[in-house]
């Protein structure tokens, strides 16, 4: 009965890790899954601190594993190391500030589609369905397709 029960208690353990600290090798998509990360120097809490992101659900590009810690590096090209725990495997995308002006959220994947929402640069929603240059994008329930080029987040890595 012992030994039931501690199989079952590491069972349950197993199903509780994270998304992001799946044995997925890299490059990858990920994003921040907590209210405060911080993003160290090195892989380790022995490491000084580089960078606090105080907003959840940042997109981040996972670049190397080391145990649970990922490499990464966010949309401004800052690179360091972030614990597996603090990411998520979910896609998001970040508006870009390419022109400082709200991006138009389509109906459909089209550029001549109707506008039915405009996103401001910085804004961050889920990413799915990237296809032909297209993303559906959907920020708390409101939902539309952003051009591939507006978004950070979405391209191909190899």
């Amino acid at each position: 009965m012992r030994i039931s029960a501690f199989m079952l208690v590491a069972i349950s353990g197993l199903s509780l890790s994270s998304p992001a600290a799946a044995q997925q090798e890299p490059p990858y998509w990920a994003s921040i899954d907590e209210p405060e990360a911080r993003m160290r120097t090195g892989p380790s809490t022995e490491y000084p601190t580089m960078w606090i992101y105080k907003r959840e659900k940042l997109p981040i590009k996972i670049l190397a594993r080391y145990k649970a810690w990922r490499k990464v590096e966010d949309h401004e090209g800052t690179q360091g190391w972030m614990h597996a725990r603090l990411l998520s495997a979910s896609r998001t995308g970040l508006v870009l500030a390419t022109s400082g002006k709200p991006v138009a959220m389509r109906a459909f994947p089209d550029a001549n589609a109707k506008v039915i929402w405009q996103a401001e640069p910085g804004v961050v929603g889920s990413l799915t369905q990237c296809e032909e240059g297209w993303c559906l994008f959907d920020v708390t329930g409101r939902q539309g397709y952003i051009s591939m080029t507006d978004v950070w987040g979405d391209e191909p890595l190899k």
